[in-house]
């Protein structure tokens, strides 16, 4: 016979039982759902892609030596005819003006210090007329600034303007010349030689390589710069000045100095600013070797023309552009975009190829960086940071509850 009451025991056991599994379902099962592992979101990456921009076309005269280059981008494009040393006349000049001034730098917008000229300048005029080279006159007395002086001899080529300013700097032609080859030296212009200040002797040489080098140096100083795409001047002394080199304002040209030998023969290292796509892009170019100026300037414009042609700005990312798209299994979406614009300027053929890889994620801010997407513009790796354009939000409490099993 049972004991009153059993089977309210054994009902209650049971309810226990249920009870206590309920709170472990609860108190274990949910924590442990909340914060098990959940699936990285999904994925999607661009495939990649391979382009190629057409070939470089130069057209050169067909007379002389000649070379062109662009600032910013590394070594001489192109080049045509011999590229030995030769007589580079009044180029010789741009050396000179880089070399005073790094005795006597001008500050910006400055004129420099006083240089009162006395009878050894005179006796430096006489001895240019001698040798019927290009003078402005000077007397001994004059007073002008260390700018006015270098324009008068950039501008009008005036050799004996060359050679007080050297003497002025250095004390003497040979203390210059050290402190010249020391200059070409240190820049690596090493097929370059100078004998004096001005460019009348035939051993002032140099290549079309070296010679667009130097141009671009001259470019980045902001006083020659700015002297040498003046067409005129007006000389305190001397009154007005112009520039022997015909070509500037037109064809974007902007620079840099012309060079006679022999009477009539023609050199001219010149730059020029053209546009290719977005980009301003400053080209720096040399023709040796002309039987006259009106021959070789005739050639330039065709020569900057078909530079222009022959580069090409490559648009390789856009800001904003998605290289990848994430899909999350609770509906999460976002893309992997690129942080900035980047593009690159390139000569002729160039050969572009592209890849794209990201993070594998589970939720992410917007802007946060999850990736990159790498271009190899002929060899040369580019690498453009890719980051998430909105959140991307990690797995909500209620996915995970209702997806204990993941």
């Amino acid at each position: 016979m049972r004991e009153p009451g059993t089977p309210r025991y054994g009902l209650r056991r049971f309810f226990a039982a249920v009870s206590v599994s309920l709170i472990m379902i609860i108190g274990i099962g949910v924590p442990v759902s909340i914060v098990a592992p959940v699936p990285q979101a999904r994925a999607e990456v661009s495939q990649e892609t391979r382009s190629a921009t057409r070939a470089a076309a130069p057209v050169f005269p067909s007379f002389g030596s000649s070379a062109i280059a662009a600032v910013g981008m590394d070594g001489v494009l192109a080049k045509h005819g011999p590229q030995s040393p030769r007589q580079i006349a009044s180029i010789t000049k741009i050396v000179t003006a880089l070399v005073v001034l790094e005795a006597k730098p001008i500050a910006a917008g400055e004129q420099g210090p006083t240089i009162t000229f006395t009878q050894r300048d005179v006796q430096i005029l006489s001895d240019v007329l001698a040798r019927n080279g290009s003078w402005q006159a000077v007397q001994a007395g004059w007073r002008s600034s260390e700018r006015a002086a270098i324009e008068t001899m950039l501008i009008p080529s005036a050799n004996n303007y060359a050679e007080s300013l050297a003497v002025w700097a250095y004390g003497s032609v040979p203390k210059y010349l050290v402190a010249a080859r020391a200059f070409l030296a240190a820049h690596h212009l090493d097929d370059t030689t100078l004998v004096d200040t001005n460019g009348l002797s035939a051993g002032d040489t140099s290549t079309p390589s070296d010679l667009v080098e130097l141009g671009e140096i001259a470019l980045a100083d902001p006083v020659v710069a700015a002297i040498v795409q003046k067409p005129t001047a007006d000389e305190p002394n001397v009154g007005d000045i112009s520039n022997t080199n015909t070509l500037l304002g037109s064809h974007g040209v902007n620079g840099i100095k012309t060079g006679t030998y022999d009477s009539v023969k023609a050199n001219l290292l010149f730059s020029a600013q053209v546009r290719v796509g977005t980009r301003t892009v400053q080209l720096v170019g040399v023709i040796l070797g002309a039987k006259d100026h009106p021959t070789l300037d005739a050639r330039v414009p065709a020569l900057l023309t078909s530079a222009k042609r022959s580069l090409h700005d490559v648009s390789l990312a856009t800001k904003g552009q998605a290289f990848a798209t994430y899909l999350t299994d609770w509906g999460g979406v976002g893309k992997a975009v690129a942080s900035e614009d980047v593009s690159r300027l390139v000569w002729g053929r160039a050969k572009v190829q592209r890849s794209a890889a990201v993070e594998s994620i589970t939720g992410g801010r917007k802007g946060e960086r999850v990736g990159h997407v790498t271009y190899l513009v002929d060899g040369k790796a580019v690498t453009v940071p890719l980051v998430l354009d909105r959140d991307v939000l990690a797995a909500p409490v209620w996915w995970r509850l209702t997806h204990p099993i993941r």
